[in-house]
């Protein structure tokens, strides 16, 4: 069986790792979760994380065919849109993306807002089997961070998202609007059930306490024998009972609200106003209502 290539592309700002994932038979790739940096402070956005990664391509000879999301992401922006604009690669997402863009169309009162996933290109269901030149991409629909997160199989390697961080540091919250922790532990179980020998890529680090380095490439039987919240042995009941405790106590992710109303567009924003300017919204809520 043919492996992928995989450089990984780490983005410290958020904590986030973008994959380029290629066939050396064809030299065709995919870039996976892909970066937009954007400073909340000034309201400035740039595409230098992304332009690294089609730079990257162009010197390797590789062809970029498309931009694989695994979720709506809610701690960064989607760079799809530039990386598409560069190579011609389509943009896709798991089917369930439609679930996400139902429940926060309302929370930011975007009345133009599709709802049926067509800001995508390509939508994903479970199962759903596909191709990055001749090599074979499986999508699983892996629930519980949000409705819509899926990974990608690809040879002995799976990139899993937000669903799992290394085993020192956990999973991933699952109190977003649309999460379940119990849906989550159902999804992680999954993921751990493929071959003990499965790479499996991550899309965030945060370094757990006593570790220096950034990690984000660990394996099934890593996970199952050291995962500190669901290693073998935990049950559900424990899972959520953990998940949610730690849940409760986190903060809201610093670029949730740009992030989510651009990234379940596929990336894109709203269309400049006359002035050559972009604007989000800021939905505000008193206090005592």
């Amino acid at each position: 069986m043919t492996q992928p290539f995989i450089e990984a592309f780490f983005d410290e700002p958020t904590n986030t790792i973008s994959y380029l994932v290629g066939d050396p038979a064809t030299r065709t790739a995919a870039v996976i979760d892909p970066v937009l940096d954007f400073d909340m402070a000034s309201g400035v956005a740039d595409t230098r994380s992304a332009e690294r990664i089609v730079a990257f391509a162009r010197a390797q000879d590789w062809r970029i065919a498309m931009v694989l999301e695994t979720h709506a992401h809610a701690d960064h922006l989607s760079a799809a849109p530039f990386i598409k604009a560069q190579t011609g690669a389509w943009i896709g997402i798991g089917a369930h993306i439609r679930d996400v863009q139902k429940i926060f169309r309302p929370v930011f009162a975007m009345d133009n807002l599709k709802t049926d996933g067509s800001d995508f290109d390509r939508l994903f269901e479970d199962g759903e089997r596909f191709a990055i030149g001749a090599l074979q991409v499986e999508v699983l629909h892996v629930p519980g961070h949000t409705p819509a997160d899926v990974a990608y199989r690809i040879g002995d390697a799976a990139f899993v998202g937000d669903t799992l961080f290394m085993p020192d540091y956990g999973t991933a919250r699952a109190d977003f609007p649309g999460g379940d922790a119990r849906t989550l532990y159902r999804s992680i179980r999954r993921l751990l059930a493929l071959p003990d020998a499965t790479r499996l890529f991550l899309c965030h680090d945060y370094k757990a306490p006593g570790r220096d380095e950034y990690r984000w490439e660990t394996m099934v039987g890593e996970q199952r024998r050291t995962s500190v919240h669901v290693h073998d042995g935990v049950s559900e009941d424990a899972f959520v009972a953990l998940r949610e405790q730690r849940d409760a106590g986190l903060s809201v992710p610093k670029l949730l609200l740009p992030s989510i109303q651009v990234n379940i567009r596929a990336g894109h924003f709203e269309p400049a106003e006359a002035n050559g300017v972009t604007y989000l919204r800021i939905p505000v809520k008193w206090r005592d209502g």
